[in-house]
């Protein structure tokens, strides 16, 4: 009954955006922005209002999730953070279960019932959930917080969720003026690097070093190799910086043999991957290992200066077959499925290959060869899933992998592909079948 409703007011939206879009006024659609703000709270009450459900009903656990953001990520068709934003929500504004099987009231009672209301988005939620979690909240008693709450939730229908957050911290401040207890020990230390790529290849890097024996290191070395070439340098100090610190590195990855530790068993290097075809015609078109296109004036360097590891690609974009039948990954198909793969391969999952694990498909230990028709890449939590819950794996006819839903999550069952590699494949023959163990889901690969 539920999802009949629910499809009939997806119609009758659908049918005001098409109205919209044919004949709306800038009134219509000024009005129409204004009423998504309820819809899309409605929307997100009935997603944690769910979640909730199913975890009061230990559903996920019996799925085999040791925690529900996945298995929510993948009903949504979300990323895996705004999923947890849903899962947290419902931890702290919904009602919840104990041990013994009573009900309990939600942690946040006035966000709940801002929330309920509509006064109060999903992303309020989460931002007061993740303040209740601070250090200086957790200081501040329970009744103190229970005012302190009722404040915050207050001024929550006249408040962005970052100025929300941002009252609820200055409250928190006040509160606990006096901070933590004093402490003899040395104080902890913030030293961390941040390397986000880019949509179109190369990235972004920020750090945060509140060592000064770590900073004055680093800023010595590239302030070092920033200076400028000539008094009429074009480039600006942030340039010449970001410069030094690539020629630095490159030395380092050329000359540090010694010192480099190895990276998922090999020395760590810069992985091109070309077709068999541009390599023929000099190498005029590439992909690196961790993402982006390389010029082809960059691609010359590269491949002139750097130790280069090809993998070759035939027709079909697959990597031409390497194999070794061991249980243990030999390096070569380990560059075969980085090449095919690029990272986790689960659907929505964006982990680098220096995150990720090989998994065999049919099992080592039951037949399965080491070979690349039996191999894929998936990062620690999506190889974790395939062999606790029922999500299935296989090889698709075109030599790529796709992953089978459990019937739960689609009843039909429908193969899905990461988008970095195409459309799922139609083929019965590589059709999953069930493993003796409970709750293990493999797929079998025709030899």
């Amino acid at each position: 009954m539920i999802p009949t409703e629910l499809a009939a007011t997806a119609d009758r939206i659908l049918a005001v955006t098409v109205g919209l879009r044919e004949n709306g006024s800038d009134q219509d659609a000024l009005d129409a922005l204004a009423a998504t703000r309820e819809l899309t709270r409605a929307v997100s009450q009935l997603q944690v209002e769910a979640v909730a459900v199913l975890q009061r009903s230990g559903a996920f656990a019996a799925a085999g999730h040791r925690r529900p953001d996945s298995a929510v990520a993948s009903v949504l068709t979300v990323d895996r953070g705004r999923a947890r934003e849903i899962v947290r929500a419902a931890e702290h504004v919904a009602a919840r279960v104990d041990l013994q099987g009573q009900v309990l009231p939600p942690v946040l009672p006035a966000m709940a019932a801002a929330f309920s209301s509509g006064a109060a988005s999903l992303q309020h939620v989460d931002l007061i959930a993740r303040l209740l979690d601070s250090p200086a909240a957790r200081r501040v008693p329970p009744y103190a917080w229970a005012g302190i709450e009722e404040q915050i939730a207050a001024v929550a229908d006249t408040c962005t969720p970052t100025e929300l957050a941002r009252f609820g911290a200055e409250l928190v401040r006040a509160y606990d003026h006096d901070g933590a207890e004093p402490d003899e020990r040395e104080p902890v230390q913030v030293n961390e690097l941040r390397l986000t790529p880019l949509p179109g290849g190369g990235g972004k890097i920020s750090g945060v070093f509140t060592d000064p024996v770590r900073y004055t290191m680093i800023a010595t070395v590239i302030d070092a190799k920033a200076t400028p070439l000539t008094a009429q340098d074009p480039r600006s100090a942030a340039e010449r910086n970001a410069d030094a610190l690539a020629e630095v590195c490159g030395f380092v990855a050329t000359h540090g043999d010694t010192i480099l530790p190895d990276k998922a068993g090999e020395r760590p290097h810069i992985a091109v991957t070309v077709r068999l075809a541009d390599l023929e015609n000099r190498a005029r078109a590439a992909c690196l290992d961790l993402g982006g296109t390389p010029t082809p004036a960059a691609l010359r360097a590269l491949c002139c200066d750097a130790k280069v590891i090809p993998n070759v690609l035939d027709g079909d974009s697959q990597p031409l077959d390497i194999g070794r039948e061991a249980r243990t990954i030999p390096l070569p198909i380990r560059r075969a499925i980085v090449a095919r793969d690029h990272g986790c391969a689960h659907p929505g999952c964006d982990r680098p290959p220096s995150w990720c694990e090989i998994h065999h498909i049919r099992e080592w230990a039951r037949g399965g060869h080491t070979k690349t028709d039996n191999l894929v890449m998936l990062c620690w939590t999506h190889h974790q899933e395939i062999h606790s819950t029922e999500w299935a794996v296989r090889i698709a006819r075109d030599g790529l992998p796709e992953f089978i839903p459990p019937a739960w999550l689609d009843k039909d069952r429908k193969p899905r592909r990461h988008p970095r590699t195409g459309p799922p494949g139609r083929s019965d023959s590589t059709r999953p079948t069930q493993n003796t163990n409970p709750g293990r889901s493999v797929s079998r690969v025709p030899r």
